[in-house]
């Protein structure tokens, strides 16, 4: 019927429309511009032929459509180019909207941004019941809010409180709860997507009206207050001055008119305004270094089976979120009591989720024997942080493993090549470094200790592209890339507090500059026992010293939140509230430029590929403050010169440990992704 390169139509049942999105020149469904070049070109075709109806789809091996090309953003120039993106998209959108003809969104997987938005320009939706969907406007994550029609359309549908909340924090939800949101009309088996679909079509139903409770934010009294509470709200998270987008998005909501034409052209202004934002250029960037993590993965299908040695914190929930993203796992320990509170814990995660418990715990298999290694893809060894112990172990477990299966270790500071002298074949073992903890932490340390190794790292990639987490290949080095940059923060905040700042002061000034959590608190969440084993492992590799305070509230048992007490103390997981002071002038400069250096430092050493690899890590694996861009954007902002006075000057007052050292006048330092 046509002949387009991203859409394919045909005639389905009763003369209905199928409408199929199959980008062509990408793996996944993006709405980059040739896409909605062609929507103009269908939707001239829809209007001429009017349909009994149209069903919107994608191709049967892709998700829906994943949102706009977000390389395009790096591309406008100046806020009026900006300006027509978003005209043209509302417009194509608002002329989808308005066919005579009833239109229905199929929806598989994935479904955000603009993808989203173009579905809430249907009359119906429905979704596949897999916990593959994920139905979102995630915008806020680069800095602007939902440009192409999603902040008027989306609460005109489900109401403004609940889409304020999908909007504000950017978090997609599964197909049922979307359902119960009425963000889509049915959740079917996908076998049933396109027959529903149709009878849909068929049918017609009338659209279901909001209840009061949803349309009571509308009544124009009220939209101060419920916007001043969301702001108040997010202020602790989200701080105004480090990411304006969730604050315009309330300004746009507040004055939004009842007007459609003139609601849309208030949402493309704001988002125009946004663009020009440096929040919003360092959040697009790091999305797109994301991306360019996860293109390293060279074979995401090549392991379908774990074996996980250790069924401590880290080991357990490494063999859950294995088993959660669909591969057979099996979990070894000294028996089956070690083993057993794992189970309970995946259980007490699968709450949430009962239609996929029975799944899961059947893929999740207690093995105090350790059979599995013998017929495992990976194997993953997460015991305690001692090289004899674990070099005894990967004794045992080579002349057990399949020739081809990976064998990997879950360490966290210990060099590979030391942990490998015990294998006949050391290049055999890599490094796939989990973050604590794992179902949130995105980032996945893939580290290799020689050069021949990189057919197994790119398959260990792929693996952690399997389960939904973003790799990032690491050479070998005490603490690899993020430990080794952590650890000089957590130190040199234990030296404040030696020094007589409060903890609370410390871990405010950290968390004001932009850091999700305070260096103290982290501490004591990680256990203070293990940051001091890690700490002393970097500190003998890099010539400094452990503070006294950290050694000696270990050796008086305080390890932080698992013993109730560390640098706070803690109850029932929460800590007790302290009073803070005002810091002084070089609090921030101390903490935060102790993790630039050493990031220097790691590029100089060659520990990544690129310096902007080095931001996205950081980012990733601890949160360094995502707006700034990570540490190399920020020296590049600051200028090297003047970061590196700062450190001389620091160096004067607070010892060696501040001096530039090498590394600061390499031109990969300057060169960032586009």
């Amino acid at each position: 019927m046509n002949n387009w390169r991203h859409w394919r139509l045909v005639t389905g049942e009763g003369g209905n429309l199928e409408l199929y999105l199959e980008v062509a020149d990408r793996s996944v469904n993006v709405l980059h511009s040739g896409v909605l070049d062609e929507l103009e070109e269908v939707l001239e075709y829809l209007y001429t032929e009017s349909p009994p109806g149209v069903i919107l789809g994608s191709d049967p091996e892709r998700a829906f459509a994943m949102g706009a090309d977000v390389t395009e953003f790096t591309k406008l120039e100046g806020r009026s180019q900006a300006l027509a993106m978003l005209h043209r998209g509302q417009k194509l959108f608002e002329d989808w909207a308005n066919l005579d003809c009833p239109t229905i969104a199929a929806i598989r997987g994935h479904c955000l941004g603009g993808g989203l938005e173009l579905a809430l320009a249907c009359d119906y939706r429905i979704a596949e019941s897999s916990p593959q969907v994920q139905i979102g406007l995630p915008e806020v994550r680069l800095g602007i809010h939902p440009g192409y029609g999603g902040s008027v359309r989306l609460p005109a549908l489900v109401g403004d409180m609940k889409a304020l909340r999908m909007m504000v924090t950017g978090k997609a939800v599964s197909g049922t709860q979307a359902l119960k949101l009425k963000l889509v009309d049915a959740v079917v088996p996908r076998r049933q997507l396109y027959p529903t679909a149709r009878e849909i079509l068929r049918s017609r139903p009338t659209g279901r009206r909001l209840s009061w409770r949803d349309r009571v934010p509308r009544v124009p009294a009220l939209r101060n207050t419920v916007a001043w509470a969301y702001a108040r709200g997010i202020r602790s998270v989200a701080p105004k001055e480090h990411y304006p987008a969730p604050y315009r998005l309330l300004k746009h909501w507040q004055g939004m008119s009842e007007d459609s034409t003139t609601a849309l052209e208030s949402e493309a202004q704001s988002v125009a305004d946004l663009f020009e934002t440096p929040q919003s250029r360092q959040l697009t960037r790091v999305f797109l270094l994301r991306q360019e993590l996860n293109s390293q993965a060279s074979d995401r299908e090549g392991v379908s089976s774990v074996h996980v040695v250790g069924a401590g914190v880290m080991g357990g929930d490494i063999a859950i979120w294995c088993a959660l993203n669909g591969l057979r796992v099996t979990l070894q320990d000294m028996g089956s009591e070690q083993i057993a509170p794992v189970i309970r814990r995946a259980r007490r995660l699968l709450d949430r989720r009962p239609e996929d418990t029975r799944a899961v715990l059947d893929r999740l298999i207690p093995d105090p024997e350790g059979h599995g290694a013998e017929a495992a893809d990976l194997v993953i060894e997460a015991i305690f942080e001692n090289l004899g112990a674990k070099q005894e172990l990967y004794r045992r477990l080579q002349s057990r493993m399949r020739p081809d299966a990976l064998l990997a270790s879950n360490t966290s500071s210990l060099p590979l090549e030391r942990l490998a002298q015990t294998l006949d074949d050391p290049s055999r073992l890599i490094g796939i470094h989990f973050f604590n903890p794992v179902s949130k932490m995105p980032l996945v340390e893939v580290i290799s200790h020689d050069p021949g190794q990189q057919p197994l790292i790119g398959r260990a990639a792929g693996f952690v592209r399997r389960i939904r987490r973003v790799p990032l290949i690491v050479k070998s080095s005490p603490g690899f890339l993020v430990n080794r940059v952590l650890m000089p923060y957590l130190l040199e905040a234990v030296r404040l507090r030696e020094e007589g700042l409060p903890v609370a002061t410390i871990d405010h000034v950290a968390t004001a500059f932009g850091m999700p959590m305070g260096p103290l608190k982290l501490a004591d969440m990680v256990g203070l026992d293990i940051c001091l084993a890690a700490g002393s492992t970097l500190a003998e590799a890099q010539g400094v010293e452990i503070p006294k305070t950290l050694t000696e509230i270990v050796e008086a048992g305080h390890l932080g939140r698992k013993t109730g007490r560390g640098f706070y103390r803690w109850k029932n997981g929460e800590v007790k509230r302290l009073r803070s002071r005002k810091p002084s002038r070089d609090c921030e400069d101390r903490l935060i430029l102790s993790m630039v250096r050493e990031a220097v430092h790691c590029l100089h050493e060659g520990l990544v590929e690129r310096a902007d690899w080095i931001d996205a890590g950081l980012i990733l694996g601890i949160g360094f403050a995502p707006f700034t861009g990570g540490p190399l954007a920020l020296v590049r902002r600051r200028s090297t010169e003047a970061v590196c006075r700062r450190l001389e000057e620091l160096e004067k007052r607070c010892g060696p440990r501040f001096a530039p050292g090498p590394g600061w006048d390499s031109e990969h330092l300057h060169k960032t992704v586009s």
